[in-house]
């Protein structure tokens, strides 16, 4: 599996996902390329500033589009809010900090997605295995 290390820039990645190019869905991009695994109201909180005609619906909306156009990932740890990056290309997992609620990315560690594979499939043809590691970051931890 190959990790995704270069992000193409905004208008190019929207364009190629079959998106028309705006300036909030650019900002909206470039938010998620410095500060993955961001809930909407973080990503907001970045376009605002810059974009300030950008409303908090617009900003739900692109990530919607982007998600629907495989351009972004949802990531919904259960009793946090949906959070959204931009690594899409592999099937990656997800450490959770139950403490502060950090977020980490884990390589999928069996090798090709789905990197697990259930003990019945039920006729599925099962792509993709998400799973979430729950515990407590080394910060949190070395402050309790």
């Amino acid at each position: 599996m190959t990790r995704q290390t270069t992000i193409p820039d905004a208008a190019s990645a929207i364009r190629a996902a079959g998106l028309r190019v705006t300036d909030s869905r650019r900002a909206v991009y470039d938010a998620l390329a410095v500060r993955p695994h961001a809930s909407a109201d973080d990503v907001y909180a970045c376009v605002a500033p810059i974009v300030p005609r950008t409303s908090r619906q617009s900003v739900y909306n692109a990530l919607g589009d982007f998600a629907d156009a495989g351009l972004v990932r949802r990531i919904e740890p259960a009793g946090r809010p949906m959070l959204f990056e931009l690594r899409v290309a592999d099937n990656h997992h997800h450490l959770v900090c139950t403490s502060c609620g950090r977020v980490e990315d884990v390589d999928c560690t069996v090798g090709h997605a789905p990197c697990l594979h259930p003990s019945e499939t039920h006729g599925f043809d099962v792509a993709a295995a998400e799973v979430t590691f729950w515990g407590r970051c080394a910060t949190c931890t070395a402050s309790a």
